[in-house]
Order: C-alpha cells, then structure tokens, then sequence
C-alpha cells in the first residue's frame, strides 16, 4: 500500500504535526522512522495517505511544523520526496 512518511526531528515534533493534521481531518500514525532512511537517532515519521500530501503539507507549512524529509513508499521501496 502505498503512503508518504513526513520525517520529523523528535517524537514531540511529530505529535506536534499528528494534532495539527487531526485538527484538519488528515488521518495519520506516528512511527519510529526506519533506519535507512535516516541518521537521527531519534527520528519519528508521520504517516499519511497519498491523497493527503498536498493539504498536509500546506497545514504543517502553516503551523510552522516544517519536515526534515518527507518518503513515499511504493512498491516496497521509500523515494525521497522534494515537498
């Protein structure tokens, strides 16, 4: 199935951004970030359906809740979004 996973610094960053999506009625999940598609030891994802991205990513810019990388996964694999 695919979906994107927003990287965020910390876990309370990430929370940050899960209340924020919610508010607007963008369902997502946080999850420790897979190892290889980050160095921070203490990277958390947030993950969300494909359809979601765009009015994701203008509520995270409003909230200043800016993401360190954003991934879509696909087939398997994770592709480095430019947002």
């Amino acid at each position: 199935m695919e979906h994107y996973l927003i990287i965020a610094r910390s876990v309370t960053f990430a929370q940050r951004m899960q209340r924020a999506l919610g508010r607007t009625g963008i369902r997502c999940q946080i999850f420790r970030a897979p190892r290889e598609l980050t160095d921070l030891g203490c990277a958390y994802v947030v993950r969300i359906a494909v359809s979601d991205l765009a009015p994701a990513l203008m509520t995270l810019r409003r909230e200043s809740l800016d993401p360190v990388q954003i991934f879509l996964y696909q087939r398997g694999l994770y592709q480095e979004v430019k947002a």
